[in-house]
């Protein structure tokens, strides 16, 4: 039976090669950063015009992107976006976070299929709500 498993995994791995890089099969298969942050400093949550939710936890330093973590309801490419859009963000100070693009999310994952690029829209603009929370949060007195 397992043998059967690991060739259906294989077959559909093999499918998945067709459309997707091998870096956004990689992050959707072992995303980085995913799960809620208990102590983080900011969050945003943000849903896409698909109806999936992206939601990112961000801890900084000295205005820096001290960690990054993020959760999404959505598909793979949702969560290989999430996953990618965060390693993009770690070490940023917010300024250089806050530009980071849909395109620039696509550039990372070696780019998604057109009926998938809302993904990378969705990581990029959840990135960007929760930056405008810190930048936010810093005027306050």
């Amino acid at each position: 039976m397992a043998s059967e498993l690991d060739e259906l995994q294989e077959l559909i791995i093999a499918d998945a090669r067709k459309i997707y890089s091998e870096t956004t099969i990689d992050h959707a298969m072992n995303p980085r950063n995913v799960g809620d942050m208990e102590d983080a400093d900011v969050f945003a949550r943000v849903t896409g015009p698909c109806g999936d939710t992206m939601e990112i936890w961000l801890k900084l330093k000295n205005g820096t992107i001290a960690n990054a973590t993020f959760m999404t309801d959505g598909c793979g490419t949702s969560i290989a976006s999430g996953s990618i859009v965060t390693e993009l963000a770690k070490g940023k100070s917010v300024n250089k976070a806050r530009r980071i693009s849909q395109q620039d999310v696509l550039s990372a994952l070696g780019g998604l299929p057109e009926e998938s690029e809302h993904c990378a829209l969705l990581a990029a603009n959840t990135l960007r709500a929760v930056t405008k929370d810190c930048l936010a949060m810093k005027r306050e007195p």
